[in-house]
C-alpha cells in the first residue's frame, strides 16, 4: 500500500508538472500571438539609432555653418589687406575687423589669426605656422601684411566646443576636450596699391 501511495504521488507530481508546461506553453502561444506593443517594440529597437542619427546630423550642421561664418570673416579681412586697407593695422586692429564679420556661434576671444606675406606663391609652400596642437594653443603666429604685390597668406583658426553626446567612433571632434579646430585660409597676391 505505501509503495501504490508512492506511485500515486509521483502521478500526482507528474500531472502538475504537465499542468505547468501546459499553462507556460499556453501562455507563451498567446503572448506570441499578441500584437498589441509590436509598435512600441519596433520603435523601442530602433530609436537609439535614429537619436544617435539625428545628433550626428545637427553636429555636423553645427560644424558646417561655424566653418562657413568664419571662412566668410577671413575673405573680409583678406580683403581689406588685398586693397591695401589694413596695411597700417595693428595685428589687433585686423582681428577686430575680422570679428565683426563672424557669424553667430563664433566669439571674437577664440579667434586666432596668422599673416604672413611672402614674394611669391612658391615662398609660401611649407613656410606657415602649424596650425594649434590638440590642446589649442597658437603655435608662433604673426601679422605681416606686406606690400604692394606681396603674396600673403592670412589663416584663421577656431577652437569650436560641439559639446558632443556621440560616441568617440562618429564624433568629429579633433582636439582634447571634445572640440573641433577650425580653420580657414585666404592665398592671394596684393593688388599694386
Amino acid at each position: 500500500m505505501a509503495l501504490l501511495m508512492i506511485r500515486r504521488g509521483d502521478s500526482q507530481k507528474d500531472n502538475s508538472y504537465r499542468s505547468l508546461w501546459r499553462r507556460a506553453a499556453g501562455r507563451a502561444a498567446r503572448f506570441a500571438g499578441d500584437r498589441s506593443g509590436a509598435s512600441a517594440l519596433e520603435f523601442a529597437l530602433v530609436a537609439a539609432p535614429l537619436i544617435l542619427l539625428l545628433l550626428a546630423v545637427l553636429q555636423v550642421s553645427l560644424v558646417y555653418f561655424a566653418n562657413v561664418g568664419l571662412e566668410g570673416a577671413i575673405d573680409r579681412g583678406a580683403r581689406l589687406i588685398r586693397t591695401g586697407q589694413a596695411q597700417k593695422f595693428s595685428a589687433q586692429q585686423f582681428k577686430t575687423e575680422v570679428c565683426k564679420h563672424l557669424s553667430a556661434p563664433l566669439k571674437c576671444d577664440d579667434l586666432m589669426l596668422d599673416v604672413r606675406s611672402y614674394s611669391s606663391f612658391g615662398g609660401a609652400a611649407g613656410n606657415l605656422a602649424p596650425p594649434p596642437g590638440a590642446d589649442g594653443k597658437p603655435k608662433d603666429y604673426g601679422f605681416d601684411p606686406g606690400e604692394a604685390e606681396d603674396v600673403v597668406v592670412v589663416r584663421g583658426f577656431y577652437p569650436l566646443d560641439i559639446g558632443s553626446v556621440l560616441p568617440a567612433d562618429i564624433n568629429l571632434s579633433n582636439m582634447e576636450g571634445g572640440g573641433r579646430l577650425l580653420m580657414a585660409t585666404a592665398a592671394f597676391r596684393n593688388e599694386p596699391f
